[in-house]
């Protein structure tokens, strides 16, 4: 049976749930969501084994993702540093493998674990001083990106801390925390190129860029442009991202300064899924407290990766006080419901979901909650003439609103169509949206499985 029907008919109802009994059914364990905690450090755990159920989403099509499920005991690693994790990753062969992880791993940090600052990065006579100095837009001007010495040493700069940074994962492979406090701190998990892995129980923290680019060109009034996502998923398929939690953490882009009139911004995206990526499933994350937090596609341009690819589904994950792309679409039919969007009064807000070139996003039974201020019209962003998406039974503070109507009325001149052309079906279980604050509060999260 096909994974996904064309019809356009309305897809099943969302699962009986008695609004009476909401607080008790949250409480319950769901299926594929076990309540027991993990393992300690050096025994095995039912974590290191786990698969995707049958039916969970687009990873679920075509053969599912079972990571590193059935690894023999000499490829089931606990990893503690960041030494350790690399070489862990780096083992060769392509049998299943399931990494471990215990307490806090920072990633900028030397093969002896000392810490690594940023002036530790610094080649060829880079200081941030010095570049403000030499492309300040009054003197360097508007029109042309930094170039000559202090920019190639920017990049020899960039370099060296992405060496450490960024870390490349292997088909076949799971990636777990061990209990409720593991933690990758500076780190960039690299899903590229490869199929079948799982990413669970994790906190992701800080992944910044010591070397952030001035770019001049970047809109009206330029921009600081940062590398480095948390997990990118890029060209590989079956990847599941279950269970973790995004953050900035130590570093909240509020405290950081401006520069030439912009935020100094050093975080880029959370999660991105691009280059013909395909098969995720993004479920029971919390993402918290971020600018540019998920991208799938990452350019226009990129319709011979992209076509027909990128089929995401995200369910059960909490966006807490995100600025954008929850998520940001091009090209893949996305899967969204049952998610919980967040907004505190005085964070900052742009929108929720991002509707690029022919992307196919399905939003259903979604709970949205809104400060005074932020109208429900806002949820939603074009980006590309003649696109459409579908929105259903989705929930504003509690009251159902219409949300396409609501675009509609406040972008009267819009293109915004009301049929994604497509009608999911890898849905185990859909909640009433108005158990989904709870019971993401309960269950969503890094150290809730």
């Amino acid at each position: 049976m096909s994974p996904v029907s064309l019809r356009t008919s309305r897809p099943r109802a969302v699962a009986g749930v008695a609004l009476a009994g909401c607080a008790a059914l949250a409480l319950t364990a769901l299926p594929g969501q076990p309540s027991a905690t993990a393992a300690p450090a050096g025994k095995p755990s039912r974590l290191d084994h786990a698969t995707l159920p049958a039916g969970d989403g687009w990873g679920s099509a075509e053969g599912g993702v079972t990571g590193g499920s059935g690894a023999a005991p000499d490829r089931v690693t606990t990893v503690t540093d960041r030494a350790e994790l690399a070489a862990a990753l780096a083992e060769p062969g392509d049998a299943p493998r399931v990494i471990r992880v215990a307490g806090a791993i920072d990633a900028n940090a030397d093969d002896a674990g000392n810490p690594l600052e940023c002036a530790d990065y610094a080649r060829d006579g880079y200081t941030l001083d010095a570049y403000l100095d030499a492309y300040d837009p009054e003197t360097w001007g508007w029109e042309n990106e930094p170039s000559g010495p202090l920019e190639d040493a920017r990049l020899a700069s960039a370099e060296a801390q992405r060496e450490r940074v960024l870390l490349s994962v292997p088909s076949h492979t799971t990636i777990v925390g061990v209990g409720s406090d593991a933690t990758l701190l500076g780190a960039t998990l690299d899903i590229r190129g490869v199929e079948n892995v799982i990413v669970r129980n994790l906190t992701f923290e800080d992944t910044f860029d010591c070397f952030p680019q001035w770019d001049p060109t970047d809109g009206d009034t330029g921009n600081w442009n940062s590398e480095y996502d948390s997990v990118v998923v890029y060209g590989s398929r079956h990847v599941w991202v279950d269970h973790n939690t995004f953050t900035d953490g130590r570093r909240p882009d509020a405290e950081q300064p401006e520069y030439f009139g912009m935020l100094f911004q050093q975080h880029d995206g959370q999660l991105d899924i691009v280059r013909g990526a395909d098969l995720v499933t993004v479920s029971w994350n919390v993402f918290t407290d971020h600018d540019k937090t998920i991208l799938l596609g990452n350019s226009d341009s990129a319709s011979a990766d992209d076509r027909g690819r990128l089929r995401t589904t995200f369910h059960h994950n909490l966006f807490h006080n995100v600025n954008e792309r929850a998520p940001r679409v091009r090209y893949g039919q996305v899967d969204a419901y049952n998610n919980h969007y967040r907004q505190d009064a005085g964070s900052r807000y742009g929108y929720s979901w991002g509707i690029g070139i022919e992307s196919a996003l399905v939003a259903e039974y979604n709970a949205i909650t809104l400060p005074r201020g932020i109208t429900p019209d806002r949820v939603i962003h074009q980006w590309t003439a003649d696109t459409a998406m579908t929105e259903r039974g989705n929930l504003v503070n509690g009251r159902p609103v219409d949300l396409l109507d609501a675009f509609h009325a406040a972008n009267p001149s819009n293109t915004l169509g009301d049929d994604a052309g497509w009608v999911p079906t890898l849905r185990r279980e859909l909640h009433h949206p108005l158990l989904i604050p709870l019971l993401l509060d309960l269950r969503a999260g890094a150290g809730r499985l």
